[in-house]
């Protein structure tokens, strides 16, 4: 036995020290360059892609017995927490910059046993002062509103607007529209029967899935519209790209408005003198079309906008807008990664990420819910781009009014905030939460209820 132990030891000691030059050897200094370029080189000569990175090619040692396992191990929960293929460093998205913003802050990027396998790795002080200067120009450029206190104006979390540009009279024609039964081919069901607004632009709060058209019942929860304007794409696995086109859907879907085509539903709307007149008055040389009606409905939902809540009356300077337990909340809120996906005016909608990075959701579920049945919706963004690799991610949603909104996730399962948040604590960053995390962040998402003239 001791034998073994002996060239065991210089076996071991070889390897780490053909790392340890392996990565001392090819540490550059950041280059000058574009500010984008140097993220890049930061992020390289890091490892950051060796685990956040299904493309990238694995370094000589990932062939090694122990050290390949325990890499591929790391690759597929860094991808599944992480992916940096899914983003442009050119065009940087508000989930980039705040998953970067949030490593450089915390500094918990790379891994304790990623550090022992990759001398030298770990952002140093240069580099730690350059991606940050790089997210607060890339966010105040691209993102910020503008209508924060000067303290908070590079806050991952933006002030909403009091309103957005638009088109009245399409907003008026948009609204009839919206309400309009006629879209449905029974006459029973328009955009306003699964989207409330008085219930926080959802289905009533005891509704799962939304029911459609002859009493059928889809398998997912019908998502907030107010504030979708914001959304990078539309729907749970994003296959809207816009507005107009997340209106175009739901009247073409068999259980929600019927078996029918935008043909026929215009053909049935054309019947309508005066509502043709209306839209050829709006729409010259068009009329009245798919096109024009999907439209007009998105031109009134970007009006469904709910500033003012207290977390925006607090960014722009009220510090008594928020209570300590409020406040406490919030700061939990960032502390434990939860504003590096529920980020911007909306707080949600950038991105789709894993249901499930820690823990298998969909089998906790199956013993949990044996009621809810694992269904087409349950794929996710994959039910729409058809891979493998998007299977499970799900459209972050927005947490603006989310008291107004319940029940969760987007099959309906969690009637609570403080079980989403315990939720949200298991399966996305593999721990417990505390009794205080929960009460506090809880408190701070009833924070969110904006005003509309359409809540009490």
């Amino acid at each position: 036995m001791k034998k073994l132990i002996v060239p065991l030891i210089g076996v071991c000691i070889a390897l780490v020290a053909m790392i340890a030059v392996y990565r001392f050897g090819f540490r550059k200094s950041i280059p000058e360059a574009e500010p984008a370029a140097q993220v890049a080189a930061i992020l390289n000569q890091n490892g950051c892609y060796d685990c956040h990175s299904s493309s990238q090619e694995k370094p000589f040692y990932a062939s090694f017995p122990i050290i390949g396992p325990q890499l591929d191990k790391h690759i597929k929960h860094g991808t599944g927490f992480f992916d940096l293929d899914r983003y442009d460093l050119e065009q940087p998205s508000e989930v980039l910059l705040s998953m970067l913003e949030y490593t450089v802050q915390q500094k918990n990027m790379p891994l304790a046993e990623y550090k022992l396998m990759h001398w030298g790795t770990g952002y140093n002080k240069q580099e730690r002062s350059l991606l940050t200067k790089w997210v607060m120009d890339e966010r105040a450029s691209r993102y910020a509103s503008g209508l924060a206190a000067p303290e908070f104006a590079s806050e991952a979390v933006q002030v909403i607007p009091e309103a957005i540009e638009t088109d009245a009279e399409k907003v008026a024609l948009g609204k009839k529209m919206y309400n309009d039964t006629r879209i449905s081919l029974d006459n029973t069901i328009s955009c306003a029967t699964c989207h409330i607004l008085e219930d926080g632009g959802a289905d009533e709060p005891e509704t799962r899935t939304s029911e459609g058209i002859n009493g059928n019942f889809g398998g997912i929860n019908a998502p907030t519209v107010f504030n979708a304007v914001f959304n990078a794409r539309q729907f749970w696995n994003g296959r809207a790209h816009t507005l107009a086109d997340q209106a175009a859907g739901p009247p073409e879907n068999p259980l929600e408005m019927g078996d029918q085509s935008w043909d026929q539903i215009v053909e049935r709307l054309r019947a309508d003198a005066s509502l043709v007149k209306e839209f050829e008055a709006l729409y010259p040389g068009e009329g009245l079309t798919r096109a024009s009606v999907t439209d007009a409905i998105a031109e009134y939902e970007k009006t469904l906008l709910t500033p003012n809540d207290r977390l925006d009356l607090y960014l722009k300077g009220n510090s008594d807008a928020l209570t300590a337990q409020e406040l406490s909340g919030y700061n939990a809120f960032k502390d434990n990664s939860c504003a590096t996906c529920h980020v911007g005016k909306s707080l949600g909608g950038q991105s789709f990420e894993l249901m499930g990075i820690f823990e298998d959701y969909f089998a906790d579920r199956a013993q949990s819910r044996p009621d809810v049945e694992y269904n087409d919706d349950d794929k996710g963004l994959a039910g729409f781009t058809g891979k493998d690799e998007d299977l499970h991610r799900f459209k972050v949603p927005n947490l603006r009014n989310i008291s107004k909104t319940p029940p969760y996730f987007h099959d309906g399962t969690r009637t609570s905030i403080e079980d989403a948040v315990k939720d949200m604590f298991r399966f996305e960053l593999g721990k417990k939460a505390s009794e205080q995390d929960v009460a506090s962040i809880s408190a701070f998402l009833r924070a969110l209820d904006g005003e509309s003239p359409y809540f009490e």
